[in-house]
């Protein structure tokens, strides 16, 4: 039986950790450096690090941050921010990422994810999704470029196409929830979750180990955390322990 896993996430901006409500509104939490060296001695699975002005900016995600970190952490690191072709992919992997994440890029040009797994491999290929409410009618559309594009595209569709084209896992967050701490959106992941057969992670709106334990009820098979880690209101550790008592199915 594979477990289920928790992922902290480090949004990085300028080489700090920051965090905000539906992407804006970003502060300082810390040293990317020090933050995944705490969650790797609490437990924590894996590590993500998203460097979130990379493709605002039309950069790579910072190389050296991603070395920093992977200096100091045992477990798989998933990086994301501005991959825009297989040779930005290259420097990530080459950098110490296990797993890169695409978003923006991956929607423009589908065959990117293509591209990345036929060299790395599927179990490289991460497809980032930001999904956001329609404002008009019912479901999700993708949303791009750290949320200020909508793009109209339904995203459990995306979701689809994504794995179709070569994506091993999907990441998906709810740019709803995100930071808001009302936990995640379940159907939203329900319906993700349906349509694809491989993992999805779930992200947006952790707040306890009840909400990831909803999450992980909807056939996610990780959930990422930040705000609640970062703030020291709990800890890998202890959330772990909680989600063993709800019989979530952790490695402990």
């Amino acid at each position: 039986m594979l477990m289920n896993r928790i992922i902290p996430c480090l949004d990085v901006r300028a080489g700090r950790v920051v965090k905000g409500v539906q992407f804006k509104g970003l502060r300082d939490v810390g040293d990317p450096g020090q933050l995944a060296c705490r969650y790797d001695l609490a437990g924590a699975d894996e590590l993500c690090m998203l460097d979130v002005s990379a493709t605002l900016e039309e950069r790579d995600a910072s190389l050296q941050t991603v070395r920093d970190i992977r200096q100091r952490l045992r477990i798989p690191l998933t990086v994301g921010g501005g991959v825009a072709d297989l040779d930005s992919a290259e420097r990530l992997l080459l950098a110490g990422a296990d797993k890169v994440a695409v978003n923006t890029a991956a929607v423009r040009r589908p065959a990117l994810l293509t591209e990345i797994a036929l060299r790395y491999g599927r179990q490289c290929v991460v497809c980032a999704i930001d999904a956001a409410k329609r404002q008009d009618a019912e479901g999700w559309e993708v949303v791009i470029r750290s949320g200020n594009e909508r793009t109209g595209l339904d995203a459990i569709e995306w979701a689809q196409r994504a794995v179709q084209a070569g994506a091993g896992e999907i990441l998906l967050t709810s740019f709803d929830q995100d930071g808001k701490r009302s936990g995640y959106d379940l159907a939203l992941l329900r319906a993700v979750c349906s349509a694809v057969d491989v993992p999805v992670i779930a992200s947006g709106g952790a707040a306890s180990a009840q909400h990831m334990a909803d999450a992980l009820e909807t056939g996610a098979t990780a959930v990422l955390a930040a705000s609640i880690l970062h703030d020291g209101e709990t800890t890998v550790c202890e959330l772990k322990k909680q989600l063993d008592a709800l019989g979530a199915g952790v490695r402990l």
